[in-house]
């Protein structure tokens, strides 16, 4: 099978080219599932019911969420109802949110989606090692299609977690630095691995923040609106390539779409 992960959706650039392009991406790239991770996705930081029922309806097949996904209180019922959507794992038991999800791919296989969060350099929070002993243990064994998202700032972090779990995870891929690294590869194990599969918003920009608001604020100490820039929005995400028997990875290529993409992927997708 061929799953498509889609990193950090920042605001409404990140989601309307995520509703252009992803239906033609599923169509040109033979997709069987679409994962984002969608915390950035309502003005920067946290999510909504209507944002969540847009991804839903634009292809995206499951969504991961991280630090910020309490953001908006709104999303709460959508986090206690629906099948498809993920909370951080390593959260407290009690926290609002499935700690794990199974969707089924367009090919009729069963993936099991993880979040995760990490320790270094982010808000406290239990040990994301033990959380995924503990998620895919209560896995059911025919669930042999295991995603993971690694919502982490340090790269040595990811590369542990990835280590740690390779054999045991289809795919360890990371989220929340918005920026795409250079190191996707598969395990030994069959784990395909990448520390940041980057973000999906506009890259004329700090991290998806307009470029005057956070220098201005950075030379002055003046506390400004770090608004959602609008320049040069992209798609970064990785497609990975699983054994639907094994749940071994086999390939990882980083996916990059950009604004001149779109006029293309638009139209195939309306054609299918």
């Amino acid at each position: 099978m061929r799953l498509l992960f889609i990193g950090d959706i920042v605001g409404r650039p990140g989601r309307d080219i995520v509703r252009q392009s992803v239906p033609g991406l599923v169509v040109e790239r033979t997709l069987d599932l679409v994962i984002a991770n969608a915390e950035n996705a309502a003005g920067g930081s946290g999510l909504t019911p209507e944002i969540y029922r847009e991804l839903v309806a634009a292809g995206v097949d499951a969504i991961t969420l991280g630090d910020h996904i309490y953001r908006r209180r709104e999303i709460f019922p959508i986090l206690q109802r629906e099948p498809n959507i993920v909370r951080p794992a390593n959260l407290p038991n009690e926290a609002i949110g499935r700690a794990w999800a199974t969707v089924k791919a367009r090919n009729g296989t069963l993936v099991g989606v993880v979040s995760l969060m990490g320790q270094l350099y982010m808000k406290p929070i239990d040990s994301p090692f033990t959380a995924a002993d503990r998620v895919l243990s209560e896995m059911p064994s025919d669930v042999k299609v295991r995603f993971i998202d690694f919502h982490a700032e340090a790269t040595g972090e990811a590369q542990l977690l990835g280590r740690y779990l390779d054999g045991r995870a289809s795919a360890v891929l990371g989220t929340h630095t918005h920026v795409p690294t250079a190191d996707e590869t598969v395990f030994p194990g069959g784990t395909a691995f990448q520390c940041d599969v980057g973000m999906t918003g506009p890259y004329d920009s700090v991290i998806g923040r307009r470029i005057d608001r956070v220098l201005e604020t950075r030379l002055t100490a003046n506390p400004t609106a770090f608004d959602v820039a609008t320049g040069d929005v992209r798609i970064s995400g990785a497609l990975v390539t699983i054994d639907d028997e094994t749940g071994r990875a086999t390939h990882i290529e980083r996916v990059c779409v950009r604004e001149c993409d779109v006029p293309r992927l638009e139209a195939l997708g309306k054609r299918s």
